[in-house]
């Protein structure tokens, strides 16, 4: 039973309910005249067009699940449009809108769809709050956040409360990138979704081992996706910097080298390269991978198994990578 942990979906009912109420969120939905409609925020974030397939019928989807061998799919938001430039009582509801919309979805297919929760995560207290809901009243598998808060690294906002909130409910946490308006060099010739998501999140992974996170919350469980962006690859470079830099002026207070956190995340598989994916498992196991397609998304997996078994995996690694370690993470 392949489950495949990374996989978005935005419910249509976030939208129709945005149109009525969201100015009070501080959030416009814009009808364009020709294609999808876009989120814009009244702090002043600007969000691109809803790709096709977000706002697809759930219908749709599972038929796409069927013709690819996916008999679950684990589904979380657009990390684009968490809005965490949001404050108060509009972050709160607008995350609780998004959360009951997607629990909704899963509820109606509860064989086939699980999900990840949100939260206002400049909050801490209430992100912390949203999830422990979301887990024990609507079902959801785990949260997910964006790798960076306005530009911050996780690493370095005080956001204990929610580690220690994903800890306690033995709940894993997926870290995604996020950078919904490129930056000068990333914005032609694809590099924000090629290259700058991929650092994004190889910088708050680096930020949660040396800031201590990893060690004040021993139990806590991370997907890192996209492979771990560029860390299992630059542990190298990890290592030796944790030796020769000034710690005490860079903030490091890992009580190990850094790659001795390797696996303590778990990772998706989105490589697109089978030798690159093989030399992940070789470095974290592959008890430490769950099948990903970041559908549907540019840069998705169309097939996540074909490549799994494309990468030279034997059938019980297979088996472990698509459904045992999910199942296990997750409590399916």
């Amino acid at each position: 039973m392949p489950i495949d942990v990374h996989a978005h979906y935005v419910p249509p009912r976030i939208l129709e309910k945005l149109r009525d109420k969201g100015k009070s969120w501080g959030i416009d939905v814009v009808d364009r005249a020709a294609g999808a409609p876009c989120v814009h925020f009244e702090y002043g974030l600007k969000v691109r067009p809803f790709f096709e397939g977000l706002l697809e019928p759930e219908v749709k989807r599972l038929e796409a699940m069927d013709a690819t061998g996916i008999d679950r799919q684990v589904l979380s938001l657009w990390a684009d449009v968490f809005g965490y430039g949001l404050r108060g009582a509009q972050a709160q509801a607008w995350h609780r809108l998004m959360n009951d919309s997607l629990g909704e979805t899963a509820a109606r297919h509860p064989e086939r769809f699980s999900w990840f929760a949100s939260g206002p995560l400049p909050d801490a207290a209430a992100a912390a709050k949203e999830l422990e809901r979301c887990v024990r009243e609507l079902g959801a598998r785990g949260g997910i956040v964006a790798a960076n808060v306005e530009g911050a690294n996780l690493g370095e906002l005080p956001l204990d409360e929610y580690w220690s909130a994903a800890q306690e409910l033995g709940v894993p946490v997926f870290i995604h990138p996020v950078q919904a308006e490129p930056l000068p060099r990333t914005k032609r010739f694809g590099l924000n979704t090629t290259a700058y998501y991929t650092f994004d999140t190889t910088l708050t992974l680096g930020s949660l081992i040396f800031s201590g996170v990893l060690d004040r919350y021993p139990r806590l469980d991370i997907i890192a996706s996209h492979g771990g962006g560029t860390l299992p690859y630059l542990m190298g470079r990890f290592d030796i910097m944790h030796v020769r830099m000034h710690r005490e002026e860079q903030g490091n207070v890992a009580a190990q080298q850094p790659s001795a956190y390797l696996r303590r995340f778990h990772y998706d598989t989105i490589l697109h390269d089978g030798p690159t994916l093989k030399f992940l498992a070789e470095k974290v196991r592959t008890d430490r991978l769950v099948l990903g397609s970041d559908v549907p998304f540019p840069p998705m997996d169309k097939d996540p198994l074909a490549s799994v078994r494309a990468a030279g995996f034997s059938a019980a690694e297979i088996r472990q990578i698509a459904h045992d370690n999910p199942r296990r993470l997750l409590r399916l």
